[in-house]
């Protein structure tokens, strides 16, 4: 196989296996939620995220590669490119964290009520005035000593480029004073290191289609690369934001030669 020639994806008796299992995993999860949650200490909830997310992205047929340790404990905000739904999945299987999401995925089957058992927090991104609310609430979650992500970009990507960071939301960490930690996420082919785009869910796609084109992908190793934790040292949000940006494009060029 020549550096540039493409692998050969999964047949489909894999993949509607995988998908079968996945979907199941989904309901579990679900059932766990609503039912079982409620009686677990913080530590277990957490525990069980964890495990959940490792499961349930194995069963997508991914395998996760994670360079560095993720924090247990806060105040923390975390900041990562973003590509895909299975980002959060994908993070959730490298530590805990609660995050911000775009409103529309609290109404999603099955996925929402899980992010909404989490403790997601939801986001109109339309709405300037609900950017401030969501920040006053990160605020008060760093200031409990939580750890709290966000996607800067506000929207997804293919993977290839990264989108500029929005300094919103990171405005939360300068009123906390809590540190800022860049993460970077990537999806590569297994056989090869090459950049995968199966698992990126962009532009008009549908979440089945996503899910769909990820169980049929070839075999794909999602890469997460933790930074070093930044304070904000007189920067406002945008400048800030600025710069977290491109400590994560230097991680995300790292996990691309590694």
């Amino acid at each position: 196989m020549t550096p540039s020639a493409a692998p050969k994806k999964t047949n489909a008796i894999v993949a509607c296996w995988r998908l079968a299992r996945a979907i199941c995993h989904l309901l579990l999860g679900l059932f766990v939620i609503r039912f079982r949650f409620a009686g677990f200490t913080p530590a277990h909830r957490q525990q069980r995220v964890i495990r959940w997310s490792r499961e349930f992205v194995e069963l997508l047929g991914l395998q996760l590669t994670v360079h560095g340790p993720f924090p247990a404990k806060g105040p923390l905000l975390v900041v990562a490119n973003h590509m895909s739904w299975l980002d959060i999945s994908v993070l959730h299987a490298a530590g805990y964290c609660r995050f911000v999401s775009k409103a529309d995925v609290k109404h999603w089957p099955v996925l929402g009520g899980l992010a909404t058992g989490i403790d997601t927090l939801y986001i109109a991104r339309e709405s300037r005035r609900d950017a401030m609310r969501v920040v006053h609430h990160i605020k008060d979650a760093l200031l409990s000593g939580g750890v709290v992500a966000i996607f800067p970009e506000g929207t997804t990507s293919d993977g290839t480029d990264m989108l500029p960071f929005h300094g919103n939301l990171i405005q939360a960490a300068i009123s906390a004073n809590a540190p800022v930690l860049p993460v970077a996420l990537r999806y590569e082919y297994v056989v090869n290191g090459q950049l995968s785009t199966d698992t990126s869910y962009v532009g008009e796609q549908t979440l089945p289609n996503s899910l769909w084109r990820t169980v049929c992908a070839p075999p794909v190793r999602a890469v997460v690369r933790i930074g070093q934790p930044q304070t904000a040292d007189g920067r406002d949000r945008r400048v800030w934001a600025v710069d977290l940006r491109a400590a994560v494009m230097v991680l995300r060029e790292a996990s691309s030669r590694a």
